[in-house]
């Protein structure tokens, strides 16, 4: 049976994190909501490293060459989520373009070791868009997942700037091979970085052609002085005619609002 923890006691949890030598994006991504989502029983580990093979302009993990894959790591993992007594579990990664695979067995190693130990949290996974190697991406599909979740971030115009290595489409293609085998996908974009209400709902019809069905929409927080600036402060007024839109265009759900972030309180959206 699950043990009920406090949201003090979870807070205070962050040292056995590190002892435990397990790391949450809550943490590493310096998200507003930590707070809230420990007390709802809900976290986002992050797996493969802290440090990403990438430097996107808007991210607060730190970029440089990672060490190699902990093989004990899934088994932390999972030992974590029973400790917290978590309900639902996010599983992500920094980005390994430095792995054949990009670390999608890493993965499945981990969400095998949640399952085993903890049959009744659901999982989602958020994962890197692997390069494009779509063999890599089928063995993501593989571990089957209770949600599947990838990042759009922004609109095509603002890859370039904001999104180092990435590729709209592909991203788009990895979303639509996941929809094809069965799993409930999930995207996020953020907003703020200056692109026009007029983008970001064209980013929500493309998502729609690929039969996405979460979508969540936050406002961009630059972590440091020395990321890519905030264009703008979206209102509360757009964010919730975006949500209204996203669900006529048939999202089963949409969070919308200036703190969402893809994984916040992630389990209402499912």
């Amino acid at each position: 049976m699950k043990k009920h923890i406090s949201l003090s006691n979870l807070m205070s949890l962050k040292p056995a994190l590190r002892k435990h030598d397990v790391n949450t994006v809550c943490e590493s991504a310096r998200c507003p909501n930590i707070g809230e989502c420990f007390a709802a029983k809900q976290a986002t580990f992050l797996i493969a490293g802290t440090i990403c093979t990438r430097g996107c302009a808007f991210c607060a993990i730190e970029a440089g060459v990672p060490a190699p894959l902990d093989n004990d790591e899934p088994r932390r993992v999972a030992e974590m989520i029973n400790r917290l007594g978590l309900s639902y579990a996010v599983i992500t990664s920094v980005t390994r373009d430095d792995l054949p695979d990009g670390g999608a067995m890493h993965f499945c190693e981990t969400v095998a070791a949640v399952r085993a130990k903890n049959p009744n949290t659901k999982i989602e996974i958020l994962v890197p868009d692997f390069q494009g190697n779509w063999f890599a991406a089928r063995d993501s599909f593989s571990c089957r997942p209770d949600v599947y979740s990838h990042n759009l971030e922004t609109v095509p115009r603002l890859y370039e700037a904001v999104r180092i290595g990435a590729d709209y489409n592909r991203s788009r293609e990895l979303l639509n091979r996941a929809k094809r085998t069965g799993l409930k996908t999930k995207s996020g974009i953020m907003l703020g970085l200056g692109e026009t209400m007029d983008e970001v709902r064209q980013v929500m019809r493309d998502l729609r052609t690929v039969h996405c069905e979460i979508l969540t929409l936050g406002q961009y927080m630059a972590p440091s002085t020395g990321k890519y600036k905030v264009v703008r402060e979206v209102s509360a007024q757009d964010f919730d005619s975006l949500k209204e839109e996203a669900l006529s265009l048939g999202f089963a759900a949409c969070a919308s609002a200036p703190y969402v972030r893809s994984s916040y309180l992630a389990s209402a959206l499912v």
